[in-house]
This record gives C-alpha cells, sequence and structure tokens, in this order.
C-alpha cells in the first residue's frame, strides 16, 4: 500500500503531493525585509527534494514585527517581485508555495542567532522599540510598550494587506504565526496578556485578537487557496496557555475559514519542555479531536518510518520537518526510500509525483539508490 507520508492532501483548491511538508525556518539573511538568491535556492531546493508544501520563514507583516533586523518581511509592495520569485522555484519543483506572516511583538529587535551579542538590539545599532498586549518583558529583552486598542486594529490590517500581497506574489497557502512566544500567541497567554479590556482576561477575549486576524486575512486571501495557523499548544507552564485552551481557539477558528492548524508548542516563556520524539503528536491530535479541522505535527520528526508511524497511528494529517531538511534538503526522497517506494521518477515529472513513485525529478534520475 502507498505509505500515508506520499498520499495527497487536498485543502480547498491546493492538493499537496504528499504529507511531508517543509516546516517555517527562519534565514536572518534579508536586508530591508527582502528575499533573495539565499531564499531561491534554500526554498526551491527543498520543494526539489520532494516535499508536498514548503512554507517559507516567517514573513514580518510590519517591519517592527521582525524578530532580527535580518528577518524577510511582507509589508510593502516592493517586497512582492521577490517573492514571486521564491514562488516560481517553488513551484516549478513540485511543491505548493506556502508563506507564513508575522508579528514577533515583545520577541522583536534580537540579534540573530549566530551574532555574538544576546538579546535586544540598541536602538542606535537598527533596533527598535517593541510592542505586546502588556508590558511584561521576555527574560533577557528589553520591555515592550502595550498596544492600544487602535494600534491592534491596525496589526489586524497589516495582516490582512500581508496576505493580498502574498496572492499577488502568486503563493498557494498562508500560515499566520501564532506560536512561539511572538505577538498573537503573546495575546492567547495569560503569563504576556495582562490587559482588563476585551483583549484580555478570559480565554475568549485573549483570543479575540487571533480570530479577528484570521477572518481579516481569510476576507482578504482567495477562497479557493487553504489558511493555516501556527499555534503553540501549551507554555509548558503552570498557568500558562494550556492545550485545551488553543484547542477551543482552533475550534473558532474553524467557522471562521482556517483550514489546518500547525501544532507546535512553547516559546512563550522560559520552561522545562519534555522534549523527545514526536513529543508534540498528543497536542495536535487533542485539537484535531476538539476544532474537527486537520492538523499537522511537528517536533523532532527525523525519519520516514517515524513520521509514517505518526500519520497511521490517526488524529494528524500531515507532518512538518524542520532542522532534519535543514541537513537533507531531499528529506522526502530518503524518507521514501527507506518505506520501500520506488525510486525511479515519476511520468508526471516535475509537476508531482504519482502516489506510489518517490517525487524524484527527472533530471535527478541518475542519483536514486535504485
Amino acid at each position: 500500500m502507498t505509505p500515508h507520508l506520499l498520499r495527497p492532501l487536498t485543502l480547498r483548491g491546493a492538493t499537496a503531493r504528499n504529507r511531508a511538508w517543509l516546516a517555517p525556518m527562519c534565514q536572518y539573511s534579508s536586508v530591508d525585509g527582502f528575499v533573495d538568491d539565499w531564499h531561491v535556492v534554500h526554498l526551491g531546493a527543498r520543494a526539489v527534494g520532494g516535499f508536498g508544501l514548503v512554507l517559507s520563514e516567517a514573513a514580518a507583516v510590519v517591519p517592527e514585527g521582525r524578530i532580527t533586523p535580518h528577518d524577510a518581511g511582507i509589508w510593502s509592495e516592493d517586497h512582492v517581485a521577490p517573492w514571486a520569485r521564491i514562488v516560481r522555484a517553488v513551484q516549478a519543483g513540485g511543491a505548493l508555495a506556502g508563506i507564513q506572516l508575522a508579528h514577533a511583538g515583545r520577541k522583536a529587535s534580537t540579534h540573530r542567532p549566530w551574532s555574538p551579542q544576546r538579546g535586544s538590539v540598541h536602538l542606535d545599532d537598527g533596533g527598535w522599540l517593541t510592542v505586546a498586549p502588556s508590558a511584561v518583558a521576555f527574560e533577557g529583552l528589553a520591555a515592550p510598550r502595550e498596544l492600544s486598542v487602535a494600534e491592534i486594529r491596525g496589526v489586524v490590517e497589516a495582516f490582512a494587506e500581508a496576505a493580498r500581497r502574498a496572492d499577488a506574489a502568486g503563493f498557494d497557502v498562508v500560515e499566520i504565526h501564532a506560536a512561539h512566544g511572538y505577538l498573537l500567541h503573546e495575546f492567547l497567554s495569560p503569563l504576556s496578556n495582562h490587559r482588563t479590556d476585551d483583549y484580555g482576561g478570559t480565554a475568549e477575549n485573549r483570543a479575540r485578537l487571533l480570530r479577528e486576524v484570521a477572518a481579516a486575512v481569510r476576507g482578504a486571501w482567495p477562497d479557493r487557496k487553504p489558511l493555516l495557523v501556527r499555534v503553540s499548544a501549551t507554555d509548558w507552564v503552570e498557568g500558562g496557555l494550556t492545550v485545551d485552551d488553543v484547542a477551543a481557539a482552533s475550534a473558532d477558528l474553524a467557522s471562521l475559514g482556517v483550514d489546518l492548524v500547525d501544532v507546535s508548542s512553547g516559546g512563550n516563556v522560559l520552561a522545562q519542555i519534555p522534549v523527545a520524539p514526536g513529543y508534540q503528536v498528543p497536542l495536535a491530535q487533542r485539537v484535531r479531536e476538539v476544532s474537527g479541522l486537520p492538523v499537522s505535527a511537528v517536533g523532532l520528526l527525523t525519519d520516514g518510518p517515524q513520521a509514517e508511524q505518526v500519520l497511521r497511528g490517526g488524529g494528524v494529517d500531515a507532518v512538518m520537518v524542520g532542522r532534519a531538511a535543514l541537513r537533507d534538503p531531499h528529506w522526502v526522497l530518503r524518507a521514501a526510500h527507506e518505506l520501500g517506494v520506488p525510486d525511479r521518477p515519476s511520468a508526471a515529472g516535475a509537476d508531482g509525483a504519482a502516489a506510489d513513485v518517490a517525487p524524484w525529478p527527472p533530471q535527478y534520475a541518475r542519483g536514486t539508490w535504485g
């Protein structure tokens, strides 16, 4: 039988050729938000490597929404053409092209990971004042400023405008980033949201901004194209966001036109996370059970048999592969081989492989294991 990993998945009018998807991973290699040759090669290679959906790194919807000054962005019309080049490269490799829309909130304006400096970038060195639901700093970073209600409405509009630009660039899929301690997650969690207005207090109020962003993006994004939301299903800290909170919020997203929830965890506060292979899969299963939406799972999913077992176990519709895909751009081709799928190129060529054949591009036929 065809492995679950290589079975297509259709969301609205888009069909991913398989259920192995590239997770968004920041490259911290942009100038003024512009993607360049590095991003074309990085994302295009993963499409050629067989992934069904290739999601870009977080693209900031406003300049102050970048994690670092080197992050990608989509806050202006000038960003559309460079992203369109990425889309063409990914689609030519047989994958759906997706973009993650993001605002880093209180975790913005930091140094990139390989910098010898740590913490927030000083204003004199190109940093900026950060914003958040409340004036509560992430440990080790500068204190943010609390957003006004009028500014919150501006954030909603910025996400919608970014979605419109993503469509103009030709993307097949949009994902809203509401995980890992960035702005939308900050609103969801009682550890970072101390507001007393309509955007704070109860779980329903804390999820209000996410609902408004989802509705606005769905309104700006073509009906035929899928909308994903990435969530952190728990803060891993007592008194923080729980999987049941996130599952309930995801159920509301279903009614707003969201098509799949990409389930991760953590990132909003420092926490002891019980990291192990597949440790976030039960969180994804719980979100699916409550919300009724398809879900993807992510986190230490490193080889084909493991990913296949997760999908065969039920409760998960796709897997996101991150760091393993940095080590091996052709992770899907290797996974298919591990699962006993023929290594020959499909007659479908660059447009995608048949389900019973690994998605080898014909140009690489001499490199198969067969």
